[in-house]
């Protein structure tokens, strides 16, 4: 495990606590499982030293819960004492599963009703923590993180206010634009990437994948995207396209512009399989449009590759899709609520981020670096190495 030999030198800057709001508590306890088998395996020769206080346990969760009224006031309520404690507040703002109810009528939890959970348990902890703070896969706001005219600044807002209520650091994956940290220029804010665990769910899921530039090809769906496939397409070794949208300013539907079309800017697909990679798929629409036009283009397999799978208008665009030969899969993380029907896809498979999670937890914790986490550069290239002696031997 990466940062294990500075762990077993440093000490915790408290015992740690995590509370997971219930939109988060599945992937929490995942996370949670990880840290003590961490904490069981540690070589530490000191930890009956108080420094080491619960620092070794079977459990880090604490019993947090947002109870609501009849008219849909809610309240945040810790049933421990967290005096002290490096608390870290897990939190899933796109997790629509949950209902409650307003003068008898049902409501389904919106990412504003998470983000009010959320600052009711950092009331709740009412400043008595060491340290708090706040992990959300998924950044409250950010796709409305820039301004274009008289429009708010969500986001910026957001960061901000949590800053004021005492939260010291801010742990998000794949922010639509993590420039937006610059609203809290002197608190911290890490962005991290799922790059390994895309190759590591990809290469598991399709054993025979050929890594090289004669079989495979990396494409960004759009201009926005650009980022992550350059890196890929580098640590990978391998050729990179692009598709820029092209869209009708003119009118507005659905509170965007609508794309007129997908332009091709790279070489040519033909005979390669190719890795979409994006940040997200909402309702699928741009991505399937772009996965078909490959596919036009004469590419071989399409395997796409997205951070957090909203899936806001259904499967179904999907199930075509796979039906007609256009995707033959779909990767995306469990840093979101996933429905259990997209579990039981024959193209879906899930890069499980618990285990990285709790690696950055833990780090944090010991108030190490995190560079290796940041950076999973050697992490890849030794996968890619197992993998291409495994196929040589086949």
């Amino acid at each position: 495990m990466p940062n294990i030999e500075l762990m077993e030198q440093a000490l915790p800057v408290a015992p740690l606590k995590i509370a997971a709001l219930e939109s988060c508590r599945e992937l929490g306890e995942k996370v949670n499982q990880y840290i003590v088998k961490f904490r069981q395996d540690t070589l530490k020769e000191s930890l009956d030293s108080p420094l080491y206080a619960s620092y070794q346990t079977d459990n880090y969760l604490i019993d947090c819960k947002c109870p609501r009224f009849g008219s849909g006031e809610a309240k945040g309520i810790l049933s421990e004492t967290i005096r002290g404690k490096d608390l870290f507040v897990m939190v899933d703002v796109c997790n629509y599963s949950l209902t409650y109810t307003v003068n008898g009528h049902l409501n389904h939890m919106s990412p504003d009703d998470h983000y009010q959970d959320l600052k009711r348990i950092i009331s709740a902890a009412n400043g008595k923590a060491h340290r708090l703070n706040v992990i959300m896969p998924f950044l409250y706001e950010s796709r409305q993180h820039k301004r274009t005219k008289r429009e708010s600044l969500d986001c910026a807002l957001a960061l901000q206010e949590l800053t004021d209520m005492g939260v010291s650091n801010i742990i998000t994956f794949d922010a639509h634009d993590p420039r937006v940290q610059n609203s809290i220029p002197l608190r911290g804010f890490d962005n991290f990437t799922p790059p390994y665990q895309f190759i590591k769910a990809l290469l598991r899921a399709e054993p025979g994948l050929r890594v090289d530039k004669d079989h495979l090809m990396i494409v960004s769906p759009d201009e926005g995207a650009m980022h992550r496939a350059v890196y890929f397409s580098n640590v990978l070794g391998v050729d990179m396209g692009m598709f820029y949208k092209r869209r009708d300013y003119s009118t507005i539907i659905g509170g965007k512009n609508p794309i007129v079309a997908h332009e091709f800017l790279g070489t040519d697909v033909h005979g390669k399989d190719v890795i979409i990679i994006d940040d997200m798929i909402s309702s699928g629409e741009s991505m399937l449009d772009v996965a078909k036009q490959i596919k036009e283009r004469g590419a071989g397999r399409v395997f796409v590759c997205t951070t957090f799978g909203l899936f806001t208008e259904g499967f179904d665009k999907f199930d075509e899709y796979y039906k007609h030969g256009y995707i033959d899969r779909v990767i995306t993380t469990n840093l979101t609520y996933l429905p259990p029907k997209a579990l039981e896809k024959p193209y879906f498979v899930v890069a499980d981020m618990s285990k990285f999670i709790a690696l950055i937890i833990d780090s944090l914790n010991h108030d190490i670096t995190i560079g290796s986490v940041l950076n999973p550069t050697d992490k890849i290239h030794t996968l890619l190495d197992h993998h291409r002696q495994q196929i040589s031997v086949e």
